[in-house]
């Protein structure tokens, strides 16, 4: 053929997936919940709202990508879900872009309880009788190894929000109320981009000005500020 017929066809447009970031109360009430039932991943669920990782971030992190005395975690790798690509067991590979691959601070709250997570492993890993498979991973399965994600909504997940009373959200809607919570205290959005490793600021503006309520009169008000201190504009009107 002379040309590519398809060149001229427009692709259908893909609706992106609503988020539903928790309100304040409502992750606190998570993660207050998840404490009170002492579950099993109640450090993956601080991390999630602290930091903004990834569900696979999480999965894959390494104990020797966390520095507790900086109160520090490096991104170096994800977990790939079994059957992506087709066939493909759960794997390790590093982050698909440049700016994925990043450090994010931690707050007192996720130091406490990755170190109460980490005597959570120690036990596990003792009472196994031998079949601990160790892999270095925060947050492995009962075995050590890679955490099913099929199995971790149902199983786990689901559960969780029942008992705390709260929307069916996704676990990656945690994500999403790290940014908003963050927006809406004020910081920079270049450090929240960082943070979530967008690889620009313009991405994260993209997608969460609009959940940020009072933003548009946050600006008005800081350009009534701005001229008021400005003696040039005195008298006016």
């Amino acid at each position: 053929l002379p040309r590519n017929p398809a060149e001229g066809v427009k692709p259908p447009r893909t609706d992106k997936s609503e988020m539903t970031p928790l309100a304040p109360f409502q992750a606190k009430t998570l993660l207050d919940t998840a404490r009170a039932m002492d579950d099993r991943w109640t450090s993956l669920y601080v991390l999630a709202v602290t930091t903004g990782l990834r569900q696979g971030e999480l999965l894959g992190l390494k104990w020797e990508d966390v520095d507790l005395e900086s109160a520090m975690v490096r991104v170096r790798h994800t977990l790939q879900p079994p059957g992506f690509p087709k066939g493909a067991p759960a794997r390790l590979t590093p982050p698909k872009t440049r700016r994925s691959l990043r450090g994010v601070h931690l707050p007192r709250s996720a130091v406490l309880s990755l170190v109460r997570h980490r005597e959570i492993q120690d036990a596990e890993r003792a009472n196994a009788n031998g079949t601990w498979r160790d892999r270095g991973l925060v947050f492995p399965n009962t075995v050590g190894g890679p955490m099913d994600y099929t199995n971790f909504a149902p199983r786990y997940w689901k559960p969780l929000l029942r008992r705390a009373g709260l929307p069916d959200v996704r676990f990656h809607d945690l994500r999403h109320t790290c940014a908003t919570l963050l927006l809406m205290k004020g910081v920079h959005p270049k450090i929240v981009s960082e943070m979530l490793g967008h690889s620009s600021v313009s991405i994260t503006l993209d997608v969460y000005s609009h959940v940020i309520p009072g933003m548009g009169e946050a600006a008005a008000e800081a350009m009534e500020d701005a001229l008021s201190d400005d003696p040039s504009v005195g008298g006016v009107g």
